[in-house]
């Protein structure tokens, strides 16, 4: 069964980053210098925030989909595409 999750992300021109938050992640917020080190860290994050949550168990197998919405102030790179990822938990 796949899960999708919201993320918002935007580039915060007072510090030079992306950032990325969501309403439907609790404890959700990081940044990174370019999308795609944040697309990676998201990666990592989300299964893990889901875990330690209690929204999904150390053992799921499952798909998770997480859409990354640019709700930014100004952009140096747009992601449109939809990020997903397996995950699987040891």
């Amino acid at each position: 069964m796949q899960q999708s999750y919201q993320v918002n992300a935007f580039w915060d021109t007072d510090v030079g980053v992306w950032v990325a938050i969501s309403d439907d992640i609790p404890g959700l917020a990081t940044e990174a210098d370019t999308i795609e080190t944040l697309s990676q860290k998201l990666r990592t994050l989300i299964p893990e925030l889901l875990f330690l949550n209690g929204v999904i168990s150390q053992n799921y197998a499952g798909s998770i989909a997480f859409v990354v919405d640019n709700a930014k102030k100004s952009s140096p790179k747009r992601l449109t595409e939809p990020s997903e990822f397996t995950t699987l938990f040891d």
